[in-house]
């Protein structure tokens, strides 16, 4: 990484976390920037202290500090996020998954369709319900286990914690809300069509997705299964 002493690198280590840069893989980012930089300014002036040339080097990052560097990888990190998400989401609807999406549809087109008019919304309401109960539990589970870690990697989080669930939650108490009198057939089909596609796209976030986290985060970062058995 430098040639700074391992006391140094801890001391940057310490320098991003009191700058609210709490995850590790970002932290490594920022400490290899800020070596270098501080490396090559002793290089120049060798009179210059560690504490003089690092504060030289944070005064670059401007008046925010690291906060934009934050927010620009937690967009790359975002689109990594939905990438990986879509890659395991196109499994519903190619061979052989794509049978159990159709018979999904299928079902819930007969739920809807043999339910009384002014009813079909909590229908569709309990089958959200039914998923969301233990989507629930499993987060919660995710959550504890991100707790425990001293080591926070910012991909780990989004793999873990689900965020598109926040607006999930969100569907069930807005379909209370509508009144539901459909008695066409297209409708009906279009309307299970999409609740069940939905309905998969979370289940791939809470369910498939984050038993993969470690496997995943190795093909992210290199060094995460090395930091990982340390």
């Amino acid at each position: 990484m430098s040639k700074l002493t391992k006391d140094q690198i801890q001391e940057l280590y310490k320098f991003t976390r009191a700058h609210f840069v709490y995850h590790f893989d970002l932290q490594t980012e920022l400490v290899d920037h800020l070596a270098n930089g501080i490396e090559s300014l002793q290089a120049k002036n060798p009179h210059l202290s560690f504490q003089e040339a690092l504060d030289k080097e944070f005064k670059k990052f401007g008046v925010f500090g690291f906060q934009d560097v934050i927010a620009d990888r937690s967009k790359a990190l975002s689109k990594k996020y939905w990438k990986i998400i879509l890659r395991f989401y196109k499994e519903f609807f190619s061979l052989p998954k794509i049978l159990l999406t159709l018979l999904l549809c299928v079902l819930l087109f007969i739920v809807l369709k043999e339910t009384a008019l002014g009813y079909q919304q909590y229908a569709i309401t309990g089958v959200f319900l039914l998923f969301l109960i233990p989507a629930t539990i499993k987060l919660v589970r995710y959550h504890r286990i991100l707790k425990k870690k001293d080591r926070k990697w910012m991909l780990e989080e989004m793999l873990l914690a689900n965020i598109g669930m926040i607006n999930f939650i969100q569907i069930p108490i807005q379909l209370m809300n509508i009144r539901f009198e459909i008695e066409n057939n297209y409708i009906i089909l279009l309307l299970s069509i999409a609740s069940i596609t939905l309905l998969l796209l979370f289940y791939v976030m809470v369910f498939v997705i984050p038993p993969k986290a470690e496997e995943l985060l190795e093909e992210t970062y290199p060094e995460y299964k090395m930091m990982s058995t340390l």
